[in-house]
């Protein structure tokens, strides 16, 4: 294995079929991710976990805390804090219903999965401890949403807080794959008094690593990782401080990034707008794949 990178071993089947128009899309679900990041004396760290060998799709991959949109955040007025909701959704590209929905998604998702919360009793101010054991039970109500993320805030007199994060990037998974979504991918600095811990139940090992250490890794073949993960550690790569990283956001473009594929010579040819570096050609009698 040349790098880390990770690919269904279905793909070239699907592909196939996608080419000869056999295969029909399935819409993408909403969904968010967040990049946590912390200051270290050699830079900043960003929090990572690895998948399960277990499960299905990219077992052993390493990733960030995410996950799928809860469809009741679209119509529940949450309190809020940080820029309106009409500036996320031109920031996000969607109306202002999905762009609460999305937001609450990440904030959510990094609760659920490091046990981190980007909310706090007031618009100026962040949870500093959420451990216990009722703050467990609510937590554990979330993932098997059983509660909302808006009932959560509700019940504990919360804000949103929007403002500490900054949407990065934005990919949506190939019009091949059997599973597809649609993420926005967010930067967030850890909250001061807040520690992350591995809350999911999906992943194995959770870590802070440098984003150059994690893109070495993954460019040695020792970290699996899928393309939006790679492309954006080495996107951080340049930022000195959290701070900056964030300062940075509002700035980055958030034009989807879609897979292409297309049948050359014999090869199934895989690429990535703007990302020329996950380029794959795939024979056209091969019938697995791999990273």
């Amino acid at each position: 294995m040349a790098d880390g990178q990770w690919y269904p071993p279905e793909w070239p089947d699907r592909i196939r079929a996608h080419a000869e128009g056999t295969l029909v899309p399935v819409a993408p679900k909403r969904a968010a991710t967040v990049l946590l990041l912390k200051d270290t004396p050699d830079g900043p760290a960003v929090h990572m976990l690895r998948r399960r060998a277990s499960m299905a799709f990219a077992g052993g991959a390493y990733a960030y805390p995410g996950g799928g949109v809860d469809p009741r955040d679209d119509d529940h007025q949450v309190r809020w804090a940080g820029p309106t909701r009409a500036w996320w959704a031109d920031r996000l590209g969607v109306d202002e219903a999905g762009a609460q929905a999305i937001v609450c998604a990440a904030v959510r998702e990094t609760y659920e999965e490091a046990g981190v919360l980007l909310a706090g009793p007031a618009p100026d101010a962040v949870v500093g401890d959420t451990t216990g054991d009722d703050w467990e039970a609510d937590r554990a109500a979330l993932v098997a949403r059983d509660l909302s993320f808006a009932q959560f805030l509700d019940r504990r007199g919360l804000v949103l807080r929007s403002d500490l994060l900054g949407a990065w990037t934005r990919w949506i998974t190939p019009e091949f794959e059997s599973r597809r979504y649609d993420t926005w991918f967010f930067v967030a600095a850890l909250p001061a008094g807040q520690r992350t811990r591995n809350a999911s139940t999906e992943a194995d090992r959770t870590v802070w690593i440098r984003p150059a250490d994690a893109a070495a890794g993954y460019d040695k073949g020792e970290l699996l990782m899928m393309p939006p993960t790679i492309s954006t550690l080495r996107q951080l790569q340049p930022y000195a401080t959290a701070a900056e990283t964030l300062a940075a956001a509002p700035a980055r473009d958030m034009t989807p990034v879609l897979a292409r594929a297309r049948l050359a010579d014999g090869e199934i040819v895989l690429t990535w707008p703007g990302h020329d570096e996950f380029t794959k050609r795939i024979p056209t009698d091969l019938t697995t794949g791999g990273a």
